[in-house]
């Protein structure tokens, strides 16, 4: 079996509409074409023996650096003889350009070049279409290799020189100083191609990423880490829709050998409103915006019911499926495509929803709610009224079946709480919010631990309750609230690193074990902000921030033994904690919605 690269080892590179990752060694080892969750072209980061990859590396000895020019990948490698430098992108262009010139639907552009001494480089081009389970079908023509699949076309330009052994394209050669060879791998579904143009791609695309960053508003500490995130969570935004996914991965284990794997493609409610909140409060008012009409589109699909998760065109049947051929990454089983977990019932996609509004059209007041989405929220409220009294499957989606999450109930209250603050006073909603807001005090709060639970009269602890500050709950530095976090990091807490909950101890329908969960531990360094412990807040920030791979990204889960990467990667939701957490940190001590609750002064 070929030797398996870390999770932390790889980069992304994207267009918006598709990402791939490129490990250290220069190997692209995961993409999907032509979008997100479209079948994978490379997939060895699943199956280091079927999954296919595209590689560019010395062939000799070598050690490596990188860096990113925006969201363009540059990996220098050094060995004995010399230094060379691999850039890897996917071209962005604007709507302009594209009605200028004939281009490849997607493409995949990478440039070799010598900068010092000489280097012998090897090339490996081994796609393997619909993962893994269609036959690559190489063929050579003009010194360009074509791969058909139906009525794809996957072809790779260049001017190596390449020959074919089966179902792999070679190419080798020395690079002395100055000298380059470039690689453009373009998809495009029909014949014939459309070939790429390398150097023309490099350019367009860095002007198009330092346009955009410089839109960043951000002026606070830790400004490289909250740019790196900005520009990950731009490259997980389907741009023609505005919806962001969770991850661009699947199947990447939250334990190494464990059956938790899934399918991160898709596009979570949960993540809505700290979303919203991130991307408003570092200037990019067009992509909270394009996110936000996303999901009124979306919700209305399925209204009144809401889904927990959809793909990037509001598709709501996303059926689960095994992929048994694929090894899975270091052995773990099985690899999942789709995520069944769409057709569970959450309370908190609620609240998530009309958050999301809430902080979009409050920053935005001069925008008019249209008349059906006025509607279609005050219905959801509505349907809270109905059903907060309801068991529902929590936020963390586990398969054992429905309870009393307190996590829930809290943002059912929230629910309520934002949808008077978009459309008024309402008798109903105020009086179902007090009584929420009651029988969570009285049922999920544990005296003894000090500390609110996980579930109603239970003594299990869950860290979604450090959530509990943001919306408005209780005070920050409510007894109750103070009591929650310090049992919290006794229990579930490794120094700056935070568990869900305790796999070992809850039943959740699927065998123990994971990683500590990162977004959690971002939530906590908020948690300790809003409670004026702002000197830990920052010791865990900064502990957390360095735990970011050579290129500043972060993973959805972390091995606490070993400090590997764990689940997909990177994630949405990681990301936007960490901006959200900055922001609290920064010198408005809060992001913009944290402000306006404390304002209120709301709780009990």
């Amino acid at each position: 079996m070929a030797q398996v690269t870390p999770i932390e080892d790889y980069a992304i590179i994207g267009d918006t509409r598709s990402i791939a990752l490129v490990s250290r060694n220069g190997s692209i080892d995961w993409l999907c074409w032509p979008r997100f969750d479209s079948r994978s072209v490379f997939a060895r980061i699943l199956d280091p023996d079927r999954g296919g990859h595209f590689s560019i590396a010395p062939d000799a000895p070598f050690r490596t650096t990188r860096r990113y020019d925006g969201n363009i990948l540059i990996t220098t490698f050094t060995t004995d003889t010399g230094v060379a430098q691999l850039i890897d992108l996917m071209p962005v262009m604007r709507e302009e350009e594209k009605r200028k010139r004939l281009a490849p639907f997607r493409q995949l552009l990478r440039r070799i070049e010598c900068i010092e001494g000489s280097v012998p480089i090897v090339v490996e081009y081994a796609p393997r279409p619909d993962y893994a389970r269609n036959h690559a079908g190489l063929e050579l023509r003009y010194g360009n290799v074509f791969c058909v699949d139906g009525p794809t076309v996957f072809h790779l330009h260049t001017n190596a020189g390449v020959t074919l052994d089966r179902d792999v394209a070679h190419a080798r050669f020395t690079l002395a100083r100055g000298e380059h060879r470039s690689f453009a791998l373009a998809f495009d579904s029909h014949s014939p191609a459309v070939y790429p143009h390398v150097e023309e791609g490099i350019e367009e695309t860095k002007k198009f990423w330092s346009d955009w960053i410089a839109k960043l508003k951000y002026d606070g500490p830790y400004r490289d880490h909250v740019e790196r995130s900005a520009f990950a969570l731009k490259l997980m935004t389907y741009a023609p829709s505005g919806a962001i996914i969770a991850a661009p991965t699947t199947s990447l284990p939250e334990q190494i050998g464990g059956i938790r794997n899934w399918d991160y493609r898709y596009c979570w409610l949960r993540d809505a409103a700290f979303t919203v909140a991130a991307m408003n409060d570092l200037g990019y008012d067009i992509e909270s915006g394009a996110f936000v009409d996303w999901l009124m589109y979306a919700t209305r699909l399925t209204h009144p019911s809401l889904q927990i998760l959809y793909d990037v065109f509001g598709e709501s049947r996303l059926p689960e499926r095994q992929l048994d051929h694929f090894a899975g990454y270091r052995g773990s089983k099985p690899v999942r495509i789709g995520n069944d977990a769409r057709g569970q019932f959450q309370l908190d996609v609620y609240a998530e929803v009309l958050g999301a509004a809430e902080e979009h059209f409050n920053d935005f007041p001069d925008k008019p709610m249209m008349h059906d989405a006025r509607k279609m929220l005050t219905r959801l409220a509505d349907i809270v009224v109905k059903r907060w009294r309801e068991p529902d499957s929590g936020i963390w989606e586990k398969r054992s079946g429905r309870r009393q999450h307190v996590h829930g109930k809290v943002m059912a209250w929230a629910a309520l709480d934002c949808a008077q603050r978009l459309f008024g006073k309402n008798d109903v909603w105020s009086r179902e919010c007090d009584a929420i807001k009651r029988e969570v005090i009285a049922r999920g709060f544990n005296t003894q631990l000090n500390s609110f639970v996980s579930e109603y009269d239970g003594n299990e602890l869950d860290a979604s309750l450090l959530y509990i500050t943001r919306v408005g709950f209780v005070e920050p530095d409510d007894p109750r609230m103070l009591g929650t976090i310090d049992a919290i990091r006794k229990q579930l807490g490794r120094d700056e690193l935070i568990y869900r909950y305790d796999t070992r101890g809850t039943e959740d329908g699927l065998p123990p074990g994971e990683g500590a969960f990162l977004p959690c531990s971002f939530w906590l360094v908020e948690a300790l902000a809003f409670a004026g412990r702002g000197d830990e807040a920052r010791d865990v920030f900064e502990k957390l921030i360095a735990r970011a791979n050579d290129v500043g990204l972060l993973s959805e889960e972390i091995d606490v033994a070993s400090g590997a990467f764990l689940g997909n990667f990177p994630q949405a939701l990681t990301h936007i904690g960490l901006v959200n957490a900055a922001i609290c940190l920064s010198e408005e001590g809060r992001t913009r919605r944290g402000l306006r609750r404390k304002e209120r002064g709301q709780g009990s």
